[in-house]
């Protein structure tokens, strides 16, 4: 299978052979049936070390802001997940490290080649929208997140669902009364 194919060439990629020594496999989900893709930041201690992405207090969120279940969000081929970096990169002062860079730049086009039914591409944070939307983003992660009509139907831009943002949340209420229903309206009529 393709991806297979992929998935082998990621690891044998000089870039990442400290984590293939290990024995970590790169963390994405791509699917020929798929028609979203959730681009976030990359995995999670946790979800690295279970091999599971969004396996966490953020993906239980962020499953509730698309309105489907734990199962579903898994088990669908029609859900693909690309992180900006396929592998935990550790910590930093405040939270995870970022993302590297270059990874997506290399993996991304690939992988998005050989999935031709996408829809829509939900991107999560501003390491996602800075690379996806690029200029297209207006002045700050806030105003990207509330003009979100402006760059369907090929991207929804999101902020990170983790429980570090509840203060944002709290600020900005009409995330969830103006943006998320418009959310799990896209996710039903595409999974």
């Amino acid at each position: 299978m393709i991806f297979d194919k992929i998935r082998q060439e990621i690891m044998a990629d000089p870039m990442n052979e400290s984590y293939t020594q290990k024995g970590i496999p790169p963390l994405f989900k791509a699917s020929i049936d798929a028609r979203i893709v959730i681009v976030g930041q990359a995995p999670g201690r946790k979800a690295e070390e279970t091999r599971l992405f969004w396996n966490d207090l953020s993906g239980d969120r962020l499953r509730d802001w698309m309105g489907i279940s734990r199962e579903k969000f898994y088990n669908t081929n029609r859900i693909a997940h690309l992180p900006m970096d396929f592998y935990y990169p550790g910590k930093a002062k405040t939270g995870d490290a970022p993302p590297r860079k270059g990874f997506a730049e290399k993996w991304h086009p690939c992988l998005l080649s050989k999935m031709p039914n996408i829809e829509v591409i939900i991107l999560i944070g501003s390491y996602a929208q800075e690379y996806y939307l690029n200029i297209r983003c207006e002045k700050n992660l806030t105003e990207t997140v509330k003009n979100y009509e402006k760059y369907l139907p090929e991207y929804f831009p999101l902020v990170h669902p983790s429980p570090l943002n509840l203060g944002w949340l709290k600020r900005n209420p009409w995330f969830e009364s103006d943006v998320l229903p418009k959310l799990k309206d896209l996710v039903d009529k595409n999974i």
